[in-house]
């Protein structure tokens, strides 16, 4: 059959998913794939969740559209309280939109027009860090350090200005704690902000626990309070990227709650609606809400889908089913259960690097030699295959090439939804081991 679909990947063809029911997808033979990575750390619920899709048919009875400009609703007003009430402390307003990158956008222009409001017209420059990813708009793969995405762009994106990751693998020294790699890491974030000029920059970026780009590294001990209280000492925002880490993946609502901070801006999408309909949302604190208001009267932003009644009522019902059902007591419990069977499946395994990863994120990071930490060639595309390898048994990881610098490096990534068992992690942990064995047996002998 000819796809008259612009797909992500022209050759090649894609199975067809014709049903989801709990942790499995379907395709139009029959065939089931466990869905190890809930797409992109999306779908937390599984498929098929009937208290979610229940709130949707009531929803659609009841009103499927108004626009923001006009109306709000009541479904949109309850997930609001529903986020604010649970979110770390500062934070007292919603602005919701429809997916990850529209939720950097507006933070990003938030922090803007705060300063603006505020009377500091020449605060300009955002911060963030290499290998990092913050989504596929204009705005967002700016700051993003995605070198892959952003190259052919480049022309088009304003200037942003980029710091080291936490990525204690690669970049730890010898001899070096945790708690130092973390202050070394925070001291060059404060020597940008001095070297720009502090009355310039508008806002330090970055994902509480880092995604897709280079696969579920952690932040060292005391780094982001170290991170806070530079933001605090010279004015600058700080905006934390959850849209993949957050709304309980990493064993808390908001990922940050273990770091022990509160950030001015937090968007969020992905677990926020389990992939039942398309949200996400920015989280504000009270004085930024506070300059809009006793300013302008308004954040100079918006989208047609804003607020979006039905995705709202999908995203209240998610979020709390997941406050019912105690499901991030599970996450941790099999978070545990995931990490401690990666770890005994490649504890020997001379192409497995790192594994690495909080809660239900986790990454496994290959090399061709484990002593040195030497990568693959980037031509063998280590990643696809274990993807492919994976697909063949019925398994589906997330996968994604140049981990160290955006050329070399490769990982997968597994986040299996909220609701997995012991059983399903131990069949996810056997089906992915077997991928990784069978693709990297399929290497071209040198």
């Amino acid at each position: 059959m000819t796809s008259r679909i612009l797909h992500r990947r022209i050759h090649g063809d894609l199975p067809i998913a014709v049903g989801g029911r709990g942790i499995e997808i379907f395709d139009i033979s029959g065939k089931a794939y466990i869905d190890a990575s809930a797409g992109a750390a999306v779908s937390c619920l599984g498929h098929g969740h009937p208290t979610v899709t229940e709130a949707i048919k009531v929803q659609l009875e009841r009103l499927a559209y108004a626009h923001t400009s006009f109306f709000t609703t009541d479904v949109a007003e309850r997930l609001a309280d529903h986020l604010i009430e649970h979110a770390p402390a500062g934070l007292s307003h919603v602005y919701f939109v429809s997916g990850g990158s529209e939720a950097i956008e507006a933070a990003l222009k938030m922090a803007r027009q705060y300063f603006v409001e505020r009377g500091q017209p020449q605060r300009r420059h955002f911060i963030a860090r290499r290998q990092s990813y913050h989504g596929n708009t204009l705005g967002a793969l700016a700051v993003g350090g995605n070198l892959w995405r952003r190259q052919q762009f480049a022309p088009m994106l304003f200037e942003s200005h980029h710091v080291s990751p936490p990525y204690a693998y690669r970049e730890l020294q010898e001899g070096e704690t945790l708690e130092a790699y973390g202050q070394r890491l925070a001291a060059e974030l404060e020597n940008t902000i001095q070297r720009l000029g502090p009355e310039t920059v508008i806002a330090f970026v970055a994902e509480t626990v880092g995604g897709a780009t280079q696969g579920c590294t952690t932040a060292p001990p005391g780094y982001f309070r170290q991170v806070r209280e530079i933001c605090d000492r010279y004015g600058v925002l700080l905006i934390l990227d959850e849209v993949m880490c957050g709304m309980g993946r990493t064993g808390t609502l908001y990922a940050c709650e273990q770091e022990g901070i509160a950030p001015d801006l937090i968007a969020i999408a992905k677990g926020l609606g389990a992939g039942y309909q398309p949200i996400g949302a920015v989280l504000l604190s009270s004085d930024i809400y506070a300059a809009f208001r006793d300013g302008s009267g308004f954040f100079q932003h918006g989208h047609t889908y804003m607020g979006h009644p039905v995705a709202c009522a999908a995203a209240l019902a998610v979020q709390e089913t997941i406050q019912r059902e105690k499901l991030l007591d599970n996450v941790r419990q099999q978070g545990e259960r995931l990490e401690r069977r990666l770890k005994e499946r490649f504890a020997n395994h001379h192409n497995v690097g790192d594994i690495r990863g909080r809660g239900l994120f986790w990454a496994v990071e290959y090399v061709r030699d484990r002593s040195t930490k030497a990568p693959f060639d980037p031509a063998l595309a280590v990643h696809a295959r274990v993807k492919q390898e994976a697909m063949a048994r019925g398994l589906a990881c997330y996968a994604m090439p140049g981990t160290i610098d955006g050329k070399y490096g490769d990982h997968n990534m597994l986040a299996p939804p909220f609701i997995v068992t012991s059983s399903d992690i131990d069949e996810i942990v056997e089906r992915f081991g077997d991928a990784v064995d069978a693709a990297l047996q399929s290497l071209p002998v040198k």
